[in-house]
């Protein structure tokens, strides 16, 4: 017995490990997906874009901006003129969080009253803005120390009143729903297209194909067009379901959401035929899908907030199409936001989808040759 289980043994060692891409799946997949999820799996978010509307602009009301930056949390990016400008800032996410001060700031503390901040957070990522919320009332408690108090000073020199825009209750589920929305489609129309053509190549029929006069356009389009139909279909009852069921608020316009999942597609399929043009069996193909769609999904802000990975891995992010779909979902979903904020990640998922497809085709042309 034990002769008879050695030989399987080696048989089964010599079979994985003689294939050079699963070689490469096998030992060197693990340590990467390590340094991939050593770096982006982290809660702590700091040098978040924090906007001042300042209306005192005074020692005492940048002093207080300056205490906010020394939390670590905030990082001061822009001075706001008007509080339409700070609206655009938190659509478009070039600033997180708000803090405004009004005329008469310093002098209300001079005279011993207590003087109103607000602090308005971004609370589509109900992480970062408790963190947001927190490090504001060290900053502001920080601040009231400090302040000189005369016999009849108040006992709470700033009085800070914080609100979340878009989450207002910093709910999770808003957050994570309509990620799942993203999570299903890219499983699905990535795995399904990446054994289409492995399929075709193991149950022999692909010979049969390359003599066809089908052309590598006609037969990619073949292979695609049903599984973006599938995946549309799904992504339909995940939505009837967040919106339904789970009552996730949907602000935005429903065309915008499905165009921009259409992008999306395009790139998940362009992905998923890239695989299966360097894979030979399914089984090569579902290991290479996961081997993307985990990185592709801690590196996309599901889970972990961007704003916390180090600045070269949120560079690294900008290549990843889930990213700048979760970035689109959140933005019709919670803030109801249109195409004039949205259109930088709707270009990047065609450039991406068109590339990636066009690389896929020429890939498959080669293979037809």
């Amino acid at each position: 017995m034990f002769t008879r289980l050695r030989h399987m043994l080696v048989k089964e060692f010599i079979q994985v490990l003689r294939d050079r891409k699963m070689r490469g799946v096998v030992l060197v997949a693990p340590v990467l997906q390590l340094m991939v999820f050593g770096y982006a799996v982290n809660t702590d978010v700091r040098d978040l874009p924090m906007a001042v509307l300042d209306g005192d602009r005074s020692a005492s009301s940048r002093d207080l901006a300056g205490r906010f930056e020394a939390s670590g949390v905030f990082r001061l990016e822009e001075h706001a003129a008007s509080g339409g400008e700070t609206d655009s800032l938190m659509d478009r996410g070039r600033a997180k969080a708000v803090l405004r001060t009004d005329r008469g700031f310093e002098s209300r503390l001079v005279s011993g009253r207590s003087a109103p901040v607000m602090l308005a957070v971004d609370g589509t990522d109900a992480v970062s803005a408790s963190k947001m919320l927190s490090a504001a009332a060290g900053a502001v408690a920080s601040f009231n120390r400090d302040v000189p108090r005369g016999a009849q000073a108040a006992e709470q020199p700033l009085a800070l009143e914080s609100r979340a825009w878009f989450n207002e209750n910093l709910d999770s589920r808003p957050f994570y729903v309509p990620g799942v929305l993203g999570l299903v489609l890219t499983l699905m129309t990535l795995m399904l297209t990446g054994m289409a053509v492995v399929r075709e190549r193991e149950i022999g029929t692909m010979e049969q194909i390359l003599v066809s006069p089908l052309r590598p356009v006609e037969f990619i389009a073949g292979k695609t067009i049903p599984f973006a139909a599938i995946g549309l279909f799904d992504a339909s009852l995940v939505l009837l379901v967040s919106v339904f069921w789970f009552e996730v608020p949907l602000r935005g316009s429903v065309p915008l959401l499905f165009t921009c999942l259409a992008l999306y597609i395009l790139t998940t399929l362009g992905f998923g035929l890239l695989i299966s043009t360097v894979s030979r069996t399914q089984q090569q193909a579902m290991i290479a899908s996961f081997f993307f769609f985990m990185p592709a999904m801690l590196l996309s802000g599901f889970a972990f907030p961007i704003d916390a990975m180090p600045e070269p891995v949120q560079w690294l992010t900008l290549l990843n199409p889930m990213r700048h779909l979760f970035v689109i979902l959140r933005g019709i979903f919670l803030k109801g936001i249109g195409p004039e904020v949205l259109w930088p990640q709707m270009l990047a998922l065609a450039l991406l989808g068109c590339a990636t497809m066009a690389l896929a085709v020429k890939r498959f042309r080669r293979t037809m040759e």
